[in-house]
């Protein structure tokens, strides 16, 4: 599994009041992961992510609670050991200090709010 590698387009962030299609923002990369973080603050950053069929992060877990946006495709999900699938539209939440992995069913790409606490 490739790690996670940058959009060209990372450094520019989202201008206020702009309206853009989210799907747009981040485009898929074969056999690969592509990122492109948004929004950054202290108190959190607003990441998109394309992921290519069958990529995925593997265990691991944050100091933070996290939500899951799905904008595009189908992923499984593991939080905590249970399994689940979230599909476009959907919104999961992955709370700090719980393990969670992600692998993309099929071409996937998803909205990651982390959100820092105090």
């Amino acid at each position: 599994m490739p790690d996670a590698t940058k959009d060209a387009s990372r450094q520019t962030k989202l201008k206020p009041g702009e309206a853009l299609d989210m799907a747009g923002l981040v485009h898929y990369a074969d056999d690969a992961i592509v990122s492109r973080t948004i929004a950054e603050s202290p108190a959190g950053t607003v990441t998109l992510f394309a992921f290519a069929a069958g990529q995925g992060l593997s265990e691991h877990s944050a100091p933070f609670d996290a939500i899951v946006q799905v904008v595009e495709g189908q992923a499984d999900l593991t939080i905590g050991g249970r399994g689940l699938n979230a599909s476009a539209g959907q919104v999961v939440v992955m709370p700090a200090n719980v393990p969670h992995a992600i692998k993309a069913v099929q071409p996937f790409k998803m909205l990651l709010i982390m959100l820092r606490t105090g």
